[in-house]
């Protein structure tokens, strides 16, 4: 022993380092899983190094700021500024293309709205509540008018961290928005004051019989235990992966998952890709109508956009019956997910313009979109973004991806792999540690009032006092570089219907206005 500790300290240590590589030649050259290390002993691990920091690389040296995708810097630094209150402007001029295709523009008018010297906006900069009552139409006995036209949108506990949510929902608390609870269920961590949109999928976690189909009993009794939820969401599919179900493998489920989800530890769980609830489009509104009746809050859906079939049936139900959905959410196929094949995060479902625009289009056809407050949601978290889809017809805007920026996420685009640097979409406890949901909370706020204050500043540089009064001549879409422009009504080929506004004082007024935090008097 003396002997061997003795050579080990007589090898300098440049020897060491040239036995490692001594081995490591070795073993490329007999192993044959690899085909490039291999052929190239050694410097054929470079590859593989520069491969792995690739996105790193491209991402902070390579990329201009308007290249990436999903999100490129520009709208990540928007983001990140406005949850920090640092300076979110530009200097200079834009640095857009805008006679890019699909580049958009928005028309302002020669005299904007001034809001009188009592106007609840004048001291509350980024207070607009949705325009329409959920459930109003359909007289549900607990409707509800969301205080922020901004809200979260559906992401599990489970896909993100316990902090994330955490850090979420007290933020949706300071600023009044609702915290789509996503298909996960209910968890501890979204129980911090906000409203709450409970939503369930095919899974029905949190709403389950132990043989995995939908129990009304449980449904109520969340219900009256949690007097802050305030709608429920069937989801039918999501934008990033419609039609497609999935595992929650066994060794993922953790006691607290087994508790919130009421699904059996030590067992997959099996997300089937349809409901067992309803099978056709009749059955679903059965289904909508026995769930609002049971807790007397306002139920609707959650889509991708394919096929109009369906739609057209939809439509053509509601009208017979005089039943339905008090909201939809339309979701673009450029929304996104913690995993998803490319093949259907890419090619399945239509992107955000074109499905809302064909669904709205079959609502005005038939004098239903008074009926239903439409939720629109796929990279539209940014200004410009959320009062097109207003323009189009849009009642609310959800934000998830944004959402995560304000929180910390830097977009590393491994959700899918539970290593998620910044602690916001892995269960991975020593990741999520550094998330402080006393901080990070706060930037939540901070963003969400930026992006309704610009909202606001926008709409009244159109002439308007609240977006839902934007029309599709409002905005004015590049075609190309033919340098035409054209207004959304000729491209889509219809009129928005006008939404039925007063004032912003009448929607703070109303007795079915979400939010705790915000009391404002009725000005007179």
């Amino acid at each position: 022993m003396e002997s061997f500790q003795s050579f080990v300290a007589a090898v300098p240590w440049w020897g060491w380092v040239l036995f490692f590589f001594f081995v490591l030649f070795l073993r490329d050259i007999i192993q044959r899983k690899h085909t490039i290390t291999h052929n190239f002993p050694i410097v054929g691990h470079f590859r593989y190094m520069l491969e792995k920091i690739g996105p790193e690389l491209r991402q902070y040296i390579v990329a201009n700021n308007r290249e990436e995708l999903p999100f490129n810097r520009s709208q990540r630094s928007w983001v990140y500024a406005s949850s920090k209150k640092q300076n979110n402007y530009s200097g200079f001029g834009s640095d857009q293309d805008q006679a890019s295709p699909g580049f958009v523009f928005i028309n302002p008018t020669m005299l904007p709205y001034k809001p009188a010297p009592n106007h609840p906006n004048v001291t509350h900069v980024d207070l607009i509540p949705c325009a329409k009552v959920m459930g109003q139409y359909n007289k549900r006995k607990r409707p509800f008018r969301p205080k922020s036209i901004v809200n979260i949108s559906a992401m599990s506990f489970g896909s993100l961290s316990a902090k994330a949510i955490e850090s979420l929902n007290k933020g949706a608390k300071k600023a009044d928005c609702y915290h789509n609870t996503g298909e996960g269920s209910l968890s501890y961590h979204h129980q911090h004051g906000a409203d709450i949109v409970f939503q369930f999928g095919t899974g029905y976690f949190g709403v389950r019989t132990p043989e995995g189909n939908f129990d009304m009993d449980k449904m109520v009794k969340l219900v009256n235990d949690f007097d802050y939820i305030r709608a429920i969401e069937v989801k039918l599919s999501q934008g990033a992966k419609p039609g497609k179900g999935g595992v929650l493998p066994a060794s993922k489920i953790t006691k607290e998952i087994s508790e919130i989800r009421h699904v059996p530890m030590g067992k997959d769980v099996i997300s089937p890709s349809s409901h067992t609830a309803f099978s056709n489009i009749p059955e679903l509104l059965d289904f909508i109508e026995d769930i609002a009746n049971n807790t007397g809050l306002p139920v609707g859906f959650k889509s991708a956009v394919g096929k109009l079939d369906m739609w057209e049936e939809l439509t053509d139900l509601m009208v017979e019956r005089n039943i339905g959905p008090d909201f939809i959410s339309i979701d673009g196929g450029e929304g996104g997910t913690g995993a998803a094949p490319p093949a259907f995060a890419n090619h399945v479902s239509l992107p955000f313009v074109f499905g809302f625009s064909q669904v709205y289009q079959m609502f005005k056809r038939k004098n239903l979109t008074d009926r239903v407050v439409f939720i629109a949601s796929g990279k539209l978290g940014f200004p410009s973004s959320a009062l097109m889809a207003f323009s189009m017809g849009a009642d609310l805007i959800n934000v998830a991806r944004e959402a995560m920026l304000s929180i910390g996420c830097i977009q590393a685009l491994s959700c899918h792999t539970n290593t998620c640097p910044a602690g916001v979409a892995t269960q991975n406890k020593w990741l999520q540690a550094g998330i402080d949901p006393t901080l990070k909370s706060e930037r939540f706020y901070n963003y969400a009032k930026s992006l309704r204050k610009e909202i606001l500043e926008i709409t009244h540089a159109c002439g308007y006092e609240h977006p839902c009064q934007m029309e599709m001549t409002d905005v004015d879409m590049s075609m190309g570089d033919n340098n035409y422009t054209t207004t959304l009504r000729q491209i889509y080929n219809y009129e928005k219907v006008p939404v039925d506004f007063i004032s912003m004082e009448k929607l703070i007024d109303c007795e079915h206005l979400g939010g705790k935090s915000l009391k404002i008097q009725s000005v007179t």
